[in-house]
Formats: structure tokens, sequence, C-alpha cells
């Protein structure tokens, strides 16, 4: 990382530092294991007594003193609160403040913020301007403890909706289609999970140039969004939670849990934003699934969960129950209730691209298999009456956007909307759904990574013009430990083993 870049302002540059921050911790933790010589049981106090009673005295010379790695840490952590208080997307320099919106997703969720809850806001926005990092670490503690005892607003139409707590509960009010056979060791199979796998990188690599802005800005701004405005990158934090379900996935098949997944999450990922983030932060203190999703953590409605449905889907193909249990078991690590049907509604999206030829079956099955009692439903209700109301694909995404105003452009909510609105507007034809897609808006990555293969799937290879198959798509660059470098044929033949493996593991049970 060049020394003086202010992580705050570049964001790019606190990847490089968290991948720079990473490496150095793993050689500490490498280095400070200790075992016991004789093999044998050994308890916390030996290893303790061993390391004091071992330890040689030496006198460090002033370079060989270690103060200058705490204030590396400090600065790190410094830089971390200036970035939840005001920052830009790496990818589209769109505005964030994460502390703001984690008051608003509260808010979203039926609680009520109060005069001193919003007055810290004010206090918090002033000190990050002034760089004030003294003031900014004790406003921010005073405002989490807000964040972590805010009131229920009665007045809310959130409390009006049902609240699922587990899989189990949500399976038992739905009816799923009958799973479908599908060849595994076919040529099409196979070309239609690359064509999977490809699209969201398309859809990802547009996407991550123009998220966080209303179409009318991107209208204003770029016209009409057809192609690639710069040249396409993988680099996209999105798809690392599926590579992490993916390693857990081969490891477990369709037995695989939320602390399986967990568990590679915590060994894959050093670093996430919002939900994922504060999940990430839970799992390294013992807090598992699906607590991990729902302690301290206001961004479970949001988009995460939603962003990484696809996986699921691809390796439950045909098959939308185990889709959506594969969904749930990934969304509770991070997200709770609505979060998590948002992951599901992905993944049954997914799967049944596999199966059904018709994009408009597809949706109305997707959007059969969330239940009527709970606001997501709500949600994908009104954006399919919308679709059905409206001819043109810009008056159903302003009753959206008047709809759901008070909700972050990162919710899974409108982003849910935009979905639905490209797909049913662009009805199978790849280009037309792309240009929808990212010309509504939002969090345009997370959605243009999730659709774009639904129809890829459901059409193969040939429907992805030539003009979006960039070679740098031949090798996909992550901040993942142990998979910095992937090369796009081996995700596929991984994903392919994974499946194959996974249906014959529940074959002979």
């Amino acid at each position: 990382m060049e020394k003086g870049g202010d992580l705050s302002k570049n964001p790019t540059l606190f990847v490089h530092f968290i991948l720079d921050f990473s490496d150095k911790y793993d050689m500490i933790l490498k280095c400070r294991k200790i075992c016991r010589k004789d093999g044998g049981d050994v308890q916390a106090w030996e290893i303790a007594a061993e390391l004091f009673e071992n330890a040689v005295p030496k006198l460090l010379e002033e370079e060989e003193q270690t103060w200058e790695d705490n204030f590396s840490v400090s600065d790190f952590y410094d830089q971390q609160i200036l970035l939840q208080w005001g920052s830009n997307v790496p990818g589209s320099g769109a505005p964030e403040r994460i502390m703001v919106a984690a008051v608003q997703a509260m808010e979203n969720r039926g609680y009520r913020a109060d005069e001193e809850t919003m007055h810290l806001l004010m206090e918090g926005i002033a000190a990050a301007k002034a760089q004030d990092c003294v003031s900014l670490w004790q406003i921010s503690s005073q405002l989490n403890h807000k964040l972590l005892t805010m009131e229920k607003d009665s007045d809310s139409d959130y409390w009006t909706y049902h609240c699922y707590k587990d899989f189990r509960e949500y399976e038992a009010h739905v009816t799923f289609p009958s799973p479908q056979y599908i060849n595994l060791d076919s040529e099409d199979f196979r070309e239609r999970v690359l064509a999977g796998w490809l699209s969201q990188l398309i859809g990802a690599a547009i996407g991550t140039m123009v998220e966080g802005y209303t179409s009318e800005n991107l209208y204003k701004a770029y016209g009409r969004i057809t192609d690639y405005l710069r040249r396409p990158g993988t680099y996209n934090d999105d798809i690392t939670y599926e590579l992490a379900f993916l390693k857990a996935f081969h490891e477990k098949g369709y037995d695989v849990t939320s602390k399986d997944i967990a568990s590679w999450w915590i060994g894959l990922i050093p670093a996430g934003w919002s939900a994922e983030e504060l999940a990430l932060r839970n799992l390294r203190m013992g807090i598992l699934p699906p607590e991990s999703g729902t302690f301290a953590n206001p961004f479970n409605e949001w988009i995460g969960a939603q962003m990484r449905g696809g996986i699921c889907g691809m390796v439950a193909p045909g098959d939308a129950r185990t889709a959506a249990q594969l969904a749930w078991s990934d969304g509770e690590i991070s997200h709770a209730n609505n979060g998590i049907f948002g992951e599901v509604f992905n993944a049954v999206l997914t799967s049944l691209a596999f199966v059904y030829s018709d994009m408009h079956t597809i949706i109305e099955t997707a959007i059969s298999v969330i239940p009527e009692d709970c606001e997501y439903y709500s949600v994908i209700r009104f954006a399919h009456e919308c679709c059905l109301i409206y001819d043109d694909w810009h008056d159903a995404l302003a009753a959206c956007r008047k709809r759901f105003r008070r909700y972050n452009w990162i919710h899974a909510y409108p982003n849910a909307c935009c979905e639905i609105f490209a797909l049913w507007y662009g009805n199978s034809d790849y280009e037309k759904t792309l240009e929808i897609i990212t010309m509504c808006g939002y969090d345009v990555d997370c959605n243009a990574g999730m659709i774009l293969p639904v129809v890829a799937i459901q059409r193969g290879m040939s429907i992805i013009p030539e003009r979006l198959i960039h070679p740098d798509f031949a090798e996909l660059s992550t901040y993942m430990r142990e998979a910095r470098n992937i090369k796009l044929e081996e995700l596929v033949d991984d994903t392919l083993l994974s499946i194959k493996q996974a249906y014959e593991w529940r074959s002979v049970k």
C-alpha cells in the first residue's frame, strides 16, 4: 500500500490494506503455535507455563522492538471507523455512511430512533469530517449501544408480518415444486454451469462500475448503458461468500450446515462490509449461526444474503426445496428472516432456470415458495403486480422508488424489485435484461450478478454476446486467503465435481 494513502477517501487502498494486514496476522498466528512434545493431553495453564518458563531474556535493539506493529494496528482501526462514517464504494465511487445506514436499517425493522440517537449521528458526522478519531470512537460506542437497546415502534407495519426463525417453520408454510431430473454428466449441463459463472462475472463487472446511484442519475451521466464503461475486472466481494459456500459444500454435500459454511468464512475471508463484517466479528468471538446473523447486526435484512443465493441454486439444479434449504443455511450466518428469504428467492430462481423455459413461470414459481405472511413476500408480490400493471419498466421502477424510498440502496427490498423488473421485462433476452438491471440503479453488481446467470443457465452459452466475454474473466482475482487467483475453468470443474459428489452421497443414504 502506498504510504500516506487515506483509506477513508480511497477504499481501493483499504482492500490492499486488508490483504497486507491479513498476511501479517496469519504469519503471527503461525509463529505462536505451541504443541506438547509428548503428544498427550495439554491444559491451558501448561501452555502458559511453558511459554513463561522457557522464555530466554534478550535485550532488544531499538529496531527490534515491536511498538511499530501497535501503531499499524491503531492506524488500521482508525481507518475502519472513518470508513464507517464516510466512504466511497471502491468500484463506483458512490458515497456511503454505514453508521447512518445502521440507524436507518433498525427503523426499517420496526424500531424507533430517539432524539439522543439522532444527536449522536450528527455529532459523528461532524467528528468524521474533522478526522477526530478520539471523539469518533466515543460517539460510535454510544451509538452502537443505542442500536442494541432501541425500543420497538408499535406503529410500524413491520410487526404485522410473521417472523420466521428456521427452515423447518418456513417449509411448513409453502409447497415446493417437485424436483426434476438433470443429466449431470451431459455437456449441456456443464455449459449451463459455465454460462452461469461467466454471467455472474459479467453482471458483477458492469454493476461494480455503476452501483449506488439512482436510475435518473445514471442516465444523466452515461445515457443507456449496454456495455462496459471501462475495462472489466473480477475483484468483487459478493462472489467471495459463494466460493466459501462451495468449499463447505464440497466437503459435506447436501448435509452442509450453516456452521460448516461459517467455518470457511472465518478461514478464508479476512473482512467484509455491513452484515457480513458484523457476522465475521461475531464468528471471531465464537458466536456461531444463527446468532452470528442476529447479534448486534442491524443489517441482517440488507442485500448480503440475497447477493449470494445463486450458488445454492446452481448446486441444486431443478430442485427448489434443496436450493431453498441450502440458501437458508447459508443466509443465517449473517442474516435473519426477510434477509434470508432474499437468498432463498434467488436460489430458487437459479435452480428453476435449469428446467423451466419460460421466464415468467420461473418468477411466479419462485414467488410462490415465499410465505405470504412474511414482509419479503409483500415486496416481491408488489414488484410482480407492477409488472402486470405497467408496460414500461421505468414506470414499474418509479413505483418501487416511491414505495421503498425509506430503505437504503443496499437493502434487499428495492433490489429484489429491480431483479424482478429486469427478468420480467427482459423475458430471457440477455442484453435487454442486462440493460434494465443496470439502468435500474441501486446495488447493481449484486443484482446483475444474480439474475444474468438465471438467463444464461436457462439459455446456455450461445445467449451471451461475444463482446461481453472479456479475456480477463479466464481468471478470478479475490482477496480471500489461499484463493487469490482462481481459473474460471477450474471453478466450473470444481462446481460440477461437488454437485456430482453430493448427488452420489445422497443416493447411497
